[in-house]
């Protein structure tokens, strides 16, 4: 069976259905998209990082079958709560190494215009999923967004179609979201220097 959207889509009903043997035909189908979205995670980490893209996909693989009350909608809606399992393990994985190697502060980092985050320090990742968070306290939706487009890779067509929303309010809600964690880590950074 090819990896079409369609093919996909049924195999995720199938299984969100019960059916053992739709879980076992999906894996092949999507494991080259999360091997991508994983490598893209770990292009972001700090030189050295030591989780590796198999791991990542393992652990990710492993928590989207203990998916149990997720209704599977389609081939986006997959992939855009896969981005957010590799989003929670990798923000684990550079708490739990801050924690141990110096228990202090995360440092706050600026967003680039293509909103990129440098690959140089766990902390980077943590002090963008604190910015995260509290711009889903204020718009959810927006937060979605970031999540689906940066850290889940999908493209605006893809995040309209899983959000349930048209292509220009996603790009608006894009632009707004992209200025709004920029700043925040902007001032986040200046509040952290020593007077």
């Amino acid at each position: 069976m090819s990896q079409t959207p369609q093919n996909v889509t049924q195999l995720l009903l199938g299984w969100g259905k019960g059916d053992k043997e739709a879980l076992d035909q999906l894996l092949p189908l999507v494991y080259d998209e999360l091997r991508r979205q994983a490598a893209r995670y770990l292009r972001r980490e700090r030189a050295g990082h030591t989780l590796q893209t198999t791991a990542l996909i393992n652990e990710t693989y492993l928590r989207l079958i203990d998916q149990r009350r997720v209704q599977w909608q389609n081939r986006a809606h997959f992939f855009g709560i896969a981005a957010q399992i590799m989003r929670r393990i990798l923000l684990n994985y550079a708490r739990d190494r801050n924690r141990q190697k110096r228990g202090g502060k995360a440092v706050h980092v600026s967003l680039s215009e293509a909103f990129v985050i440098p690959a140089e320090k766990d902390r980077e990742i943590i002090a963008l999923n604190d910015a995260l968070d509290m711009l889903e306290a204020i718009d959810e939706r927006k937060a979605k967004v970031v999540e689906l487009r940066f850290f889940g890779g999908l493209t605006v067509e893809e995040v309209a179609e899983v959000l349930k929303l048209s292509t220009v309010t996603v790009l608006r809600d894009w632009a707004f979201a992209k200025a709004w964690l920029s700043r925040e880590m902007k001032d986040g950074q200046q509040e952290s220097r020593p007077d």
